[in-house]
């Protein structure tokens, strides 16, 4: 079983949006309620399955990264009474995307392999290796499609069209780097290295505000730390914890979210090995053990919850 979707009608609801991966509920005029479904997308495709228990790792693991760095931006959170739940401040979106990267991997990677030299604006030093340390994180951001796919833009790109204001943009690349620099912190503490990672924020009135989730499979890339530097040398591949695994699969059989291309079919094994390694990824990163939550009765069990908060602030 897995939550693919949900169709819920809390009081004072004002609007629902379906995201790729989360179902968002608009709740008067200052509060979302986020479910994570298990839905999963990849190259700004959804897939076909759901995969058991994924928005609650997504979930939970959002929890504990957005307390752990509460300190270093304020962000959009309120409460989380469900494992599958977040339900925080509704803010105004910047409309593009802020993804660092600490390593030569994945897009940046595959930009590098095909003979560029420049990602987002940014110079890249001749002579690297998939997956090597780059001199220092680079911000590579991205526009945020509301359909298709997200594009690679440059901060003078961003600034130049009036996408972001020179004067905000500069505090979303200062809290990046410092959210990136305690994500680093705490990958480290459990033995992992945080590779890339993307953040959304948005405007709750004057202040900037952190938004979404921050530090999981979906949005970040992993490595264990230990023997990085010996597979590295010897030209291995990293042990990665993230996504990257479903992407590699899907590219080996000839999907990149392109027209005309068909979703390879998802068996039940390999749903089961989604999971398993989303669960995987949820106990390194967080260093907890994983409850799973009972499909039976799940959406009452989140509607309950729902309710709960909203009549708490009533």
């Amino acid at each position: 079983m897995a939550i693919s979707a949900t169709h819920f009608n809390f009081p004072n609801q004002t609007g629902f949006y379906k995201g790729k991966v989360r179902d968002v509920y608009s709740i008067g005029n200052d509060l979302l309620v986020m479910i994570a479904s298990d839905r999963i997308s990849a190259f700004d495709v959804v897939l076909p399955r759901a995969i058991p228990f994924k928005g609650q790792v997504l979930n939970q693991i959002a929890e504990h990264m957005l307390e752990a760095t509460a300190d270093v931006v304020p962000n959009w959170r309120l409460a989380s009474p469900d494992p599958n739940i977040t339900i925080g401040y509704k803010c105004d979106p910047f409309k593009v995307e802020m993804v660092i990267r600490g390593y030569l991997t994945g897009h940046a990677w595959r930009t590098y392999k095909s003979g560029l030299r420049e990602l987002c604006g940014v110079q890249l030093p001749e002579g690297l290796k998939e997956h090597d340390h780059l001199p220092q994180p680079i911000i590579t951001p991205t526009t945020k499609a509301s359909e298709g796919h997200d594009e690679d833009i440059s901060r003078e790109q961003i600034i130049a069209q009036g996408i972001v204001s020179e004067a905000d943009y500069n505090q979303l690349e200062t809290y990046t780097r410092k959210l990136f620099a305690r994500g680093t912190e705490l990958a480290a503490s459990q033995g992992l290295i945080l590779v890339d990672t993307k953040y959304e924020f948005g405007k709750r009135g004057d202040q900037i505000v952190l938004m979404d989730e921050i530090h999981t499979p979906d949005s970040s890339r992993y490595f264990y730390a230990e023997g990085y530097a010996e597979r590295q040398a010897s030209g291995e591949q990293q042990r990665q914890l993230s996504k990257e695994f479903v992407r590699e699969w899907l590219i080996a059989n000839n999907f990149m979210g392109k027209e005309g291309q068909s979703v390879p079919e998802m068996t039940d094994a390999w749903l089961e090995e989604i999971s398993m390694r989303y669960i995987e990824l949820f106990e390194q990163v967080t260093g907890k053990p994983f409850i799973r939550q009972d499909y039976n009765g799940a959406n009452e069990r989140m509607e309950k919850a729902v309710l709960s908060f909203l009549s708490s602030r009533s």
